[in-house]
């Protein structure tokens, strides 16, 4: 596995969380800011933890956001969005009430929950994934494998073609993603154990 996987710093995020995962699985993930560097990655990670309109406001005033359009859209890199990093995917999204870099067809929007006593908002702890469709992201993950989240807001994914997880919290809700090079996963591998370790091994291979 030696690979160039990047880990993208864009002054947000879980990064040397997600370093550390990887290193347990034996690939050295690099994380950096560096535009050379990102855009010549074979693979890249798009971490994130915090407010939407805060991250696009950081990764516009690194000039990360025309390279992360050149590596995902005109190089077509395998890029992987964890939490946060995938909902900067979308098109806008409620939190700040701004747009997203619009790699798919979907808005962020937030929790409304009627059962607030059994559902509390952050969503947090660990629930399961159910497999929508075949990928290799998930191969040897079993339906109904569980994965740790941290969110208040979603993913509202308008089209079913592109939903690889969903997930039941009251509702229910898009949890992974998939179009064409371009992966996202609502919850944290990087702090889901084993079935964690799986999934960016995968993505590794992809």
């Amino acid at each position: 596995m030696s690979q160039k996987i990047i880990i993208v710093d864009f002054g947000m995020g879980n990064l040397n969380s997600v370093k550390r995962k990887f290193s347990r699985i034996g690939v050295n993930a690099v994380i950096t800011s560096n535009h050379s560097e990102v855009l010549n990655a074979e693979k890249l990670i798009l971490p994130g933890v915090g407010h939407f309109q805060n991250a696009v406001e950081s990764i516009k005033k690194s000039g990360l956001w025309e390279v992360l359009n050149e590596t995902a859209i005109v190089k077509k890199i395998p890029i992987l969005g964890l939490c946060l990093g995938m909902q900067l995917m979308a098109k806008h999204s409620e939190e700040g009430n701004i747009d997203g870099l619009g790699w798919l067809d979907a808005e962020v929007i937030k929790f409304h929950v009627e059962d607030f006593l059994t559902y509390k908002v952050p969503h947090t702890g660990w629930n399961q994934i159910i497999k929508v469709k075949e990928s290799p992201l998930m191969k040897d993950i079993p339906d109904l494998s569980e994965f740790y989240f941290v969110h208040a807001y979603y993913l509202k994914c308008n089209n079913p073609g592109d939903i690889l997880n969903e997930t039941e919290y009251e509702c229910k809700f898009t949890s992974a993603v998939e179009k064409e090079n371009i992966f996202g996963v609502q919850y944290h591998p990087e702090k889901s154990h084993s079935v964690g370790e799986q999934l960016l091994r995968n993505f590794v291979n992809i």
